[in-house]
Order: C-alpha cells, then structure tokens, then sequence
C-alpha cells in the first residue's frame, strides 16, 4: 500500500499531502533537544470531516499520527518518533464565532494566541494565557499551556469550555458546553485538555474570554537576596492586591541579560509585577506594594505605566532565555520546567543555581512566584557525551528535587519525550489507570505514540 497516494485520494488536494524533504524536516523536531525524527508524510487538513477521514484510514493500517500546531513544544510532543502521519493543523486557523455577551469565542485548533486576540481588541477582550510563544489555541489546549498570567487567570484547562475532538477511530465527540459551569456527567474536557495529542485530535474549542483591563502598570523590583524578593512575593499574594504577573529572576541571568543586551540592570534578585484594573485599584495596590518591598529590604522599585516603558521594564524577564542561547552560539538549549509549593520556590531556585555553578555551567532561571512554577534553560553540545551526561544529571536533580518537596516534573511544559522518565516516580500506580485510559480511547496506539508514557 502507498500511503502517501491513499492520502492524497482521502483529502483529493496535492498541496496538502506532502513527502517534500524540507517540509518533512520541518516536521521532524520542536524548538528544544530532542532527537529529530521525520515523518513519513505530512497532511494539512482544513476541516474536522478530513480529519476523521484521515484518522480512520490510520488506524484501519495502524499508522502513527502526531499532530503539529506551531512547533513550539518544548518537550518533544510534535516530534514523530514512529514516522507516520504528522497532522498539521495550521490550515485550520478559523476564529468561528466571537460571543462577547458570553465572553467566549469558538475556534479551530490552527488559530494563534497574537491571532485570536488581534480580533477581540474591538470588543475590549482578551485571552489570557501567554506561554510566551505565539502557540496555537489547540497546541496550548493539548499540553495545558499557561505562562505569566496564570496567577490571576489560571491555566489552559481553566478556559476550554468545550470540544470538538476526533478519536483514533474517526468518530468525532463533543465535550463541554457554551455554558460557563456543569455538573453534567465526567469532565472529558478536562480530560483532553493537557492530554498531548495521545487521546484525540482537537478540531474546535470553545474559550473563555476576559475584558481588557482599564488600567495597568509594570513594576520592577531589586532585593538584596531570593529570600527577601520571595518574602516580597508572599507578602503581596496574600495582601489581597491580586496582581496579573508576579515573576522572579536571579542575579545570575539579570548578569546574563546585561552582557547580551548591553544593558545595566542591577545584578540582583528582582521581582517583575503586573498590576491591572481601575486606575484608582491600579494606584492604591502599587502603593501597597511599595510599602510590602520596602519592609523586605527592597533597593529599587521602578513603576512604568506606559505600554513602550511597560514592555522595556519587563526586558530582562523576557530575554532570560535569548541570554542564554546568545552565549553559546550553535548549542542545543534544554528548557526544563517543575513546579512546587510557593513557600519551597526560594530554597528550590537557590539550589539549582548551585547545582549548576558547581557543574560550571551558565543557566538562566526565572520563576513564575505566583504559583511555584519555575524554569531552568541550560546550553549544551548534543554531540559531547560528557556534557550530555552533566545536562542529564543536572535535569534529573532539578526535578527530583521538586518531586520530594511535593511538587512536579512539569507545571507547564508537559510531559512529551523529556519527562517521560519522571512520570511514575511522581504519579506512583494512577500511571497504570492513565495507561488504561488511553488504551481506551486508542487501542492500537496510533495516536502521537512515544510521548507521556
């Protein structure tokens, strides 16, 4: 059987079936470490019927399928390890319906975050999360992206109201509903949502929407130490001020920003904050900041309220990883993300700068304080067995630190490929009833096999 003219006859378009290499390399890899890998032909569907066509024809000959969005993953999710069909849905970039009453939208997987929101500034809404990457509302969905505002806003899985999702067989299911609530049977949503492509293709999804606020500013705050920036932090969580962004940075990747933007940032600890509302809220609550970072010790406190200064005030928490990968030309950059309980953040950032001092390696750290997530970038040779060795180890101690303060692998990233060897050590036996789960919805396991398990 020719798979590649059995695809071409499903979806009767020869610009959407592809065996080009260039394109087949693109498909090949995300943005981090992982080992490449190509797959055997790329389909770019339009329409949730094409899918289910597509689907169904796999798994009739036990074929892989890897979906692809914007090829932004971070753990290797997008990257086919079996070959096979890789699905990408960029094509399917339609917003469906804008409800602005119900402050939802209705979109297809392909749509972008920068896209979406481009479209709702008429309505004075926005979507709110913000992995940083201009990602696909599907990809975000599949890997339960989150980012900087999720300390006001929550997560992925908080904004997916519904589904539309193509199973291995082909059928098609909805899940969720327009409504903001239910009570109605088990959550599926939640289910697929953060699922990484391993349960079912998504070929719509209804989103929460949140208006723009009237009114926001950007603070900018150096401590003497982590100890004293994350006692900041706490204090202001708890104050009741709700800030839209609370984020941490280390001297250590403020000295690697000053050196790749030819800036002089003050190398110490800072707390980046975002606060958003009314004008009279927005003043009040940067008073109280103030005050709160004082009592920590605080040796600068900078305010912006425009959008230009806004955006140069948050430089140095935005190019932490561009430091990192201008340092070391031509090297492979590993992400890496775990998340632990907020009073365990300082200790658990203060560690990991240790680890990789003592291992002479130059690491940018930056943590989302708000919620305990927080992220290690680290460059390295691919080709030098030594280094990979320390990479691994270095990784390996990151996380198991978190895991034994009662954290996580991974507060955002997923699972995918990279932390496919943490899973168990966190999730201990309910690993055995996500396997059965997912040999429920695809029991040949043609749906993005190698990743999570």
């Amino acid at each position: 059987m020719n798979v590649y003219e059995s695809l071409l006859e499903l979806i009767g378009d020869r610009e959407r079936v592809s065996i080009n290499e260039t394109v087949l390399e693109h498909h090949s890899k995300g943005i981090a470490y992982h080992a490449p890998h190509k797959p055997d032909v790329v389909v770019f569907p339009k329409t949730a019927e094409e899918i289910s066509r597509v689907m169904a024809f796999a798994n009739e000959h036990r074929i892989p399928v890897t979906p692809f969005g914007a090829g932004t993953s971070l753990e290797g999710h997008v990257i086919p390890v079996q070959g096979g069909i890789s699905l990408d849905l960029t094509l399917m970039n339609h917003i469906i319906d804008i409800r602005p009453d119900d402050f939802l939208a209705i979109v297809e997987p392909g749509v972008t975050r920068l896209q979406l929101n481009e479209a709702l500034k008429r309505y004075g809404l926005f979507f709110p999360v913000d992995p940083g990457a201009d990602a696909t509302i599907g990809g975000m969905a599949a890997t339960n992206a989150s980012g900087t505002n999720c300390v006001k806003y929550g997560v992925m899985r908080d904004q997916v109201l519904g589904l539309e999702v193509v199973l291995a067989d082909g059928s098609v299911i909805q899940t969720g509903s327009l409504a903001v609530k239910s009570s109605a049977g088990y959550d599926l949503t939640g289910l697929f949502v953060g699922s990484e492509g391993t349960l079912g293709v998504f070929t719509r999804l209804v989103v929460r929407l949140h208006g723009i606020p009237e009114a926001t500013n950007a603070i900018k705050v150096c401590f003497p130490s982590l100890e004293t920036a994350a006692g900041a932090a706490f204090a202001i969580l708890r104050s009741g001020v709700g800030p839209g962004k609370i984020e941490l940075v280390d001297e250590a990747t403020i000295a690697a920003v000053n050196a790749y933007k030819k800036t002089d940032y003050p190398v110490k600890p800072t707390l980046f904050i975002e606060l958003s509302g009314s004008p009279s809220s927005v003043e009040e609550g940067t008073k109280l900041v103030n005050e709160l970072c004082e009592v920590e010790g605080a040796v600068s406190f900078v305010v912006e309220t425009d959008s230009l200064a806004r955006a140069k005030l948050w430089e140095a928490r935005h190019h932490a990883a561009f430091a990192i990968q201008a340092a070391y030309p031509g090297k492979a950059m590993l992400s890496t993300d775990v998340c632990v309980p907020l009073s365990e953040l300082p200790d658990a950032i203060a560690d990991t700068r240790r680890l990789v001092d003592e291992q002479k390696m130059t690491a940018a750290i930056f943590g989302h304080v708000g919620d305990g997530n927080y992220h290690t970038v680290l460059a390295f040779d691919p080709n030098d067995a030594d280094e990979m060795a320390r990479i691994e180890r270095v990784h390996t101690h990151i996380v198991r630190y978190a895991l034994s303060r009662g954290g996580t692998c991974t507060g955002e990233h997923g699972i995918g490929l990279g932390k496919r060897a943490f899973l168990r050590e966190e999730k201990g036996d309910a690993v055995v009833w996500m396997k059965r789960l997912k040999q429920l919805f695809d029991p040949n396991g043609i749906l993005n096999p190698g990743k999570i398990f």
